[in-house]
């Protein structure tokens, strides 16, 4: 059984976030607020709750209501438990890989300061490069599927814009174009290789300055003229990290490694050890130091100024799906490429098989551990009362 983490964002929001808005405040924007002030909330009287009663032993407890914003450490379980249990459905039975693509660290401030357009430009140039790179017949010459997840942070809190991408390790053989040939025909990768990680660097590395020089050319960067150049210049003299990570094996693979990425927030609860007047201490892995655990203190101001600045425009979707998983034609190309797996004598289970996602745990009793537990709802902001057995 998982321990409860001693410390929560929340926490340090209720005792110490006023001062951090009287100081940071000017530089948020309506939805970090919003949002910061939501998570302060979360699981408190402030959003209302429930009276959990068990039938056995009479044991009652108040359990308080989450904020189920998406940036809050306490409310992904759920949510990524039902996005799973759909994903799942999704998968093939053929060998996934994870790629992560990272622009360099010039560019993190200046994508931050426009996030929806700039984190938008990331995602997009991402998933042309794969899906260009892979259709080209020198290469793979197929239309491959890809799940992309945006994350925005490092281990201490920085900015670290990168795209994680899980893909199909082949796909249906397409021309040059990407429009998938008659008869319909599965081409796969070469076991255990992608896609060569330096020719993906260089195209994601112009397409995406490409795009950057439209959206100045059309007058959407608030970025003067020299500085924009400046930061062009700098960006093409140095090398963007494509990384591909060694293949996992088949659907139940790949759907418990999709868990670890899809809803993950900046910072987890666990991660927090200490929170006194004014600081805050967290640990963080060194990738410098092989992956080394250590120990960081911050004040309490410049810990919620990083963490807020992870916090994605309204609306934004961080989680996408394109080529063979995207939303549009997505049934027929699922039944077309599990048509052709077969055919070529590949493993043809369906993809929920050995795939499945463990379900949300039922309340249970703190004193006696029965599932037998009734619920009595509260109103917001009612006061604790209760009467223990």
């Amino acid at each position: 059984m998982k321990t409860r983490p001693r410390h929560s964002l929340g926490e340090l929001l209720r005792t110490q976030g006023e001062a951090f808005f009287a100081r940071h405040g000017g530089h948020l924007t309506s939805p970090q607020k919003k949002t910061l002030r939501l998570l302060a909330k979360c699981r408190t009287a402030s959003l209302g709750g429930h009276v959990q009663r068990c039938l056995d032993c009479g044991h009652q407890r108040i359990a308080y209501n989450s904020c189920r914003n998406r940036h809050c450490p306490q409310c992904q379980s759920v949510q990524q438990a039902k996005w799973l249990e759909r994903e799942a459905t999704l998968l093939l039975p053929v060998e996934y890989h994870h790629v992560v693509f990272t622009v360099p660290h010039v560019l993190a401030g200046s994508m931050a300061a426009q996030p929806r357009l700039l984190y938008g430009l990331l995602v997009h140039s991402v998933q042309r490069t794969l899906l260009e790179v892979a259709a080209n017949p020198k290469r793979l010459g197929a239309r491959i599927g890809i799940l992309a997840v945006l994350h925005t942070w490092g281990q201490t809190l920085q900015l670290h814009p990168h795209v994680h991408c899980v893909v199909t390790g082949g796909g249906l053989a397409c021309d040059p174009q990407g429009k998938v040939m008659e008869p319909s025909r599965w081409v796969s990768c070469r076991p255990g290789f992608f896609l060569p990680v330096r020719v993906l660097s260089r195209v994601f590395r112009g397409k995406f300055l490409d795009g950057l020089r439209r959206l100045h050319q059309q007058g959407k960067l608030s970025l003067l003229p020299s500085a924009f150049h400046q930061l062009v210049t700098q960006s093409c003299q140095t090398e963007w990290v494509v990384y591909a990570k060694p293949p996992f094996g088949g659907p139940a693979q790949t759907l418990k490694y999709l868990a670890r990425y899809t809803h993950r927030v900046a910072i987890g609860n666990h991660r927090l050890v200490k929170m006194e007047p004014g600081q805050v201490s967290f640990c963080y892995k060194d990738y410098a130091r092989q992956g080394k655990t250590r120990l960081m203190t911050l004040s309490s101001n410049e810990f919620l100024r990083r963490f807020a600045q992870h916090i994605l425009p309204k609306g934004f979707m961080k989680i996408r799906h394109y080529g063979l998983l995207a939303s549009r034609g997505r049934t027929a190309s699922l039944e077309t490429c599990r048509r052709v797996l077969v055919e070529v004598n590949q493993q043809a289970e369906s993809a929920s098989d050995g795939a499945s996602v463990e379900a949300a745990s039922l309340p249970r009793c703190e004193r006696c551990q029965s599932e037998r537990v009734c619920c009595q709802l509260l109103g917001a902001d009612r006061p604790l009362a209760l009467n223990s057995s």
